[in-house]
This record gives structure tokens, C-alpha cells and sequence, in this order.
């Protein structure tokens, strides 16, 4: 791989923060510097860190990153259930941001069990 645009993790992470953003684009005002932030920095978070791990001249450094990403995978699928409990968002976008978010989240397991392979 040439660069890490061509990483279908990386792809699926950079859809996963456009559908956030719309999501969050619905949430009261009064969450403009709370939750809505949140979520939204999460969300990018977790493909900016797989680019910076991928550009990295360490495979050591790349699983750290990765790492880093997972920890905001999981805060997102938080996040987002919070916004869900509080009746932002409904059953569906839910659902739909979680089996995506879930879906990642598989893929950064197998992509990190892999590179630890090769160390």
C-alpha cells in the first residue's frame, strides 16, 4: 500500500465521522459544546490516528496509533448510546452509527493482532 487512504479501515472511519456529523447536526443547541463536540471529536479522531500511525517509520509507533483510534472507536459507541438515552437520535441512526462503529472496530483488532504478528 502506497498510502493509508487506501486502507479500507481507513475509508470506513472517514464515512463513520461524515455520518456523526450529520447525526449531530439534529442535537439541541444546548449540546453545541457538549456532547455534539464529543462525538464529533471522537469520530475524527479515529481516522486521523490511523493516518498518523500509518505515516509513522515505526511499526511499534503504528500499533500505538492504532490503539489510540480504538480507544476513540470506543468512546464514539458511548457517546452516541448517551445521545441515544437522551433521545437525540433515534433507534435506527443508532443502530446504524453502533454496527458501523462495531464494524471498525473488527477490522482495527484484526489490522493491530497482524502487525503484532510481524514484529
Amino acid at each position: 500500500m502506497k498510502t493509508y487512504r487506501e486502507l479500507i479501515i481507513w475509508q470506513k472511519s472517514m464515512k463513520l465521522v461524515t455520518l456523526n456529523y450529520q447525526i449531530t447536526k439534529n442535537f439541541p443547541e444546548t449540546e453545541k459544546f457538549g456532547l455534539t463536540s464529543q462525538i464529533q471529536r471522537s469520530a475524527i479522531s479515529i481516522p486521523s490516528n490511523i493516518a498518523e500511525g500509518y505515516g509513522r517509520n515505526s511499526l511499534n509507533d503504528y500499533i500505538r496509533f492504532l490503539n489510540i483510534s480504538n480507544g476513540s472507536l470506543y468512546e464514539l459507541q458511548t457517546q452516541i448510546e448517551i445521545a441515544y438515552n437522551l433521545k437525540y437520535t433515534n433507534k435506527e441512526t443508532f443502530e446504524k452509527v453502533y454496527e458501523n462503529s462495531r464494524e471498525i472496530e473488527r477490522m482495527m483488532s484484526s489490522l493491530i493482532r497482524k502487525l503484532k504478528e510481524k514484529r
